[in-house]
């Protein structure tokens, strides 16, 4: 695709590959474990959230150091971004701190996500909620996690989210040659968690993941304790999904909740 298509159109290919990873976890969910899952989207925004935060205390600091006028420099130099200004709010807040070290950044942008989706799992499979039920719940999810995001305006950005994102690590994520290079980033990062994916599916776990979505209490009187699998598979594809909202702030250089 680099060969035939313009930075511009590479760069929207890449946007569009960053959402298959939303895909493929349903793929693992719902195609393989019968588990309908409407909240595919919390996820995979938390990811990109997680991104977008360290994106946006690193152009705190290029504003810091490029400003000119005595305000600005006071308020970039303890890492405010400019949201938390229009909004007044004076310190950092706490849950931001991870998102000071790239390294940090990168295990939130996986365990975050994981864990919310373990938290529900718990909740929801260990009582044998299935079916319907779990896509209604999880649903209602992505719309408390969206009322949360954008009433939340001086920690999360609220309805605009957080914008304004143009370097990682000093690198700029503008040029072309960035564009290139995030592509094939996003390309191997998906064809990598498709191969995973069927690693899974062609092992005993996969096996009994059909074996759930066709006839649950069967497997369930087999002697096998259905509430694990579902738990690890809808956990793998909420940080799946966690991976994909990551390159899609990188790829766009905004994330926000809708």
């Amino acid at each position: 695709f680099p060969l035939a298509l313009d930075s511009f159109r590479l760069n929207m290919l890449a946007k569009y590959l960053s959402l298959a990873f939303v895909a493929v976890g349903l793929v693992l969910c719902w195609g393989y474990g019968g588990i309908l899952s409407l909240g595919q989207g919390v996820f995979w925004g938390l990811g990109g959230y997680c991104m977008a935060a360290f994106l946006k205390l690193e152009a705190a600091k290029n504003i810091a150091a490029e400003a000119g006028t005595d305000q600005i420099k006071a308020l970039t130099t303890v890492g405010l971004p400019d949201f938390m200004d229009w909004n007044q709010v004076t310190e950092l807040p706490y849950i931001w701190y991870p998102f000071k070290s790239f390294p940090l950044t990168l295990i939130c942008m996986l365990v975050v996500p994981g864990l919310l989706a373990y938290i529900i799992s718990i909740a929801i499979f260990k009582r044998r909620v299935n079916g319907v039920y779990f896509a209604i719940i999880t649903q209602v999810l992505c719309w408390i996690m969206e009322i949360l995001f954008v009433t939340r305006q001086g920690w999360t950005g609220g309805i605009n989210g957080i914008t304004d994102l143009r370097t990682c690590l000093g690198w700029d994520l503008r040029t072309d040659s960035a564009h290139t290079i995030l592509y094939f980033i996003t390309a191997v990062l998906l064809l990598g968690g498709i191969l995973v994916s069927k690693r899974i599916l062609h092992s005993k776990m996969g096996q009994i993941l059909v074996a759930i979505r066709d006839m649950e209490d069967r497997v369930r009187f087999s002697g096998y304790d259905v509430s694990n699998f579902k738990t690890f598979i809808f956990c793998f594809a909420a940080i799946i999904s966690a991976v994909g909202g990551a390159m899609f702030t990188l790829n766009v250089g905004f994330m926000s909740p809708k």
